[in-house]
């Protein structure tokens, strides 16, 4: 255990000194990816709707979340990664990333359904998909504005039925040690596995990732299916995923598993309740230098919190 403590400490330039945490800002127009009349309506999926500020050499073209924060770069959010399947070493994974195959792919759905099926992933491709720009706020305390394409979970559980006993979903990665040199180590009970609540999956902000920037996902940043919640602390967003089971009790998931004092179900971005090693009250974005204040519900409070209604945050961590 203190070795596998050792892998999770973040450098000590990402561990957050204590402040006050500044309220939500006021919701704005999505900018670009969205109507006036829905902040999050889904877009018409283009391959070319969103150009990568290298490829245009104009940093003006970035675009911009609802708060007004300019997206990370293509190349920042392809080569700073946390993906132990890969690698440990976030700037390491898109290198070892190279090799692997994201294709061909399936995704079993079943549990408490009515309708299991196995989707090839030309089906889910099928599914509307969106463009929406999100931030992503990981647990050790830096973040990035991510656009993503994908389609809204509940569009792929409407499909299979989901029974009045289902409470839960669970999500399995796929297991390769060959392709995952990571899954070689024997310090994580392999393979990837998280859980929501179905309420959560079911909300309209929870995508399935299958693109950033107009492309398809690149194989460091979970291809060919990512979960995307991102009102959550990013290791709730399991890559490469091949198995979404309905269930009736709350499932088992890695972290949680590993640290359920440091790492618990909800995860949900709060910056009143501390890591037991680090604050949460500030992050650091990547490429910026100046600290910014953590968000509740990493600013999407004015969306989710109705979904913990009545539940203390700060047990249910």
């Amino acid at each position: 255990m203190e070795r596998l403590l050792q892998h999770l400490q973040p450098p000590s330039s990402e561990i957050t000194p204590e402040k006050d945490y500044l309220s939500r800002r006021e919701w704005l127009k999505m900018v670009g990816l969205v109507s006036a009349a829905s902040v999050l309506a889904a877009c018409a999926p283009k391959e070319s709707a969103l150009s990568t500020p290298e490829e245009t050499g104009n940093t003006q073209n970035i675009p911009l979340d609802e708060l007004g924060n300019p997206a990370n770069t293509y190349k920042e959010i392809t080569n700073y990664n946390n993906y132990y399947e890969f690698s440990t070493d976030k700037q390491a994974v898109a290198r070892l990333a190279e090799k692997f195959h994201p294709t061909p792919w399936t995704l079993e759905v079943g549990g408490l359904v009515n309708k299991p099926r196995t989707f090839g992933l030309e089906d889910l491709l099928k599914v509307e998909q969106v463009e929406r720009i999100y931030r992503l706020r990981c647990v050790e305390a830096w973040s990035m504005v991510i656009p993503w394409t994908g389609f809204e979970l509940n569009k792929l559980l409407e499909q299979v039925e989901p029974l009045g006993s289902a409470k839960y979903v669970r999500f399995t990665a796929l297991l390769d040690p060959k392709q995952f040199p990571g899954q070689r180590s024997q310090l994580y009970p392999w393979p990837y596995t998280e859980g929501l609540r179905l309420d959560e999956a079911m909300h309209r902000l929870t995508l399935i990732a299958t693109g950033i920037y107009g492309k398809s996902l690149p194989n460091q940043n979970g291809a060919p299916l990512r979960l995307v919640v991102p009102w959550k602390y990013g290791f709730k967003s399991i890559k490469a995923i091949v198995k979404i089971e309905l269930t009736e009790t709350m499932p088992a998931t890695l972290w949680n598993t590993i640290a359920p004092d440091e790492y618990g179900f909800y995860a949900n971005v709060n910056p009143q309740v501390d890591h037991p090693r680090w604050s949460q009250r500030t992050e650091r974005r990547i490429g910026e230098l100046n600290r910014r204040e953590t968000l509740l519900f990493n600013g999407y409070a004015e969306e989710v919190a109705s979904l913990y209604s009545g539940l203390d945050l700060r047990s249910n961590y």
